[in-house]
């Protein structure tokens, strides 16, 4: 990501290595995910979320959580940074940098299994797999709405 180029809300980068990313490019891939959290609409949450997803020919995309008002509130930023990249054709990625990550929402200690198509797996807790994410108890509790079960 040495240069990046707008094009709309694509934005190309170039200079990097394929087989990884440098830590000059994480930083900015980071930096991306918190400026698409400017964009955010979340008038029920008042939570912003940004993502940035860099795909395998450098090409990066930002998304944002945007709400709605329904049962499921919304659309999550990794879902919506995804969901643009493939309506441009991109379907490889190499680095996805989020705010937050809607599993962590159900504590840290249950089991996460990645498991592969031939049916081999790897357990992991969701802190090893997720070790400095952003939970609950992370939210300013003065924001959250008290909502009477009464009629």
């Amino acid at each position: 990501m040495d240069q990046v180029k707008h094009t709309g809300e694509l934005m190309h980068a170039e200079g990097m290595d394929s087989r990884g990313l440098t830590e000059e490019t994480v930083k900015k891939l980071i930096n991306h995910s918190q400026e698409a959290k400017k964009q955010a609409y979340c008038p029920y949450s008042k939570f912003r979320v940004g993502a940035a997803l860099l795909t395998v020919d450098n090409c990066l995309f930002t998304g944002c959580n945007v709400e709605n008002a329904c049962n499921n509130l919304g659309i999550c930023a990794e879902r919506n940074v995804i969901s643009k990249a493939v309506s441009e054709g991109y379907t490889s990625f190499k680095a996805i940098a989020i705010a937050r990550q809607f599993i962590r929402e159900f504590g840290l200690s249950w089991d996460v299994y990645l498991s592969k198509p031939d049916g081999s797996y790897m357990k992991m807790s969701v802190n090893q797999l997720l070790p400095v994410s952003f939970g609950p108890e992370d939210l300013d509790m003065t924001k959250v709405l008290d909502i009477s079960n009464e009629y």
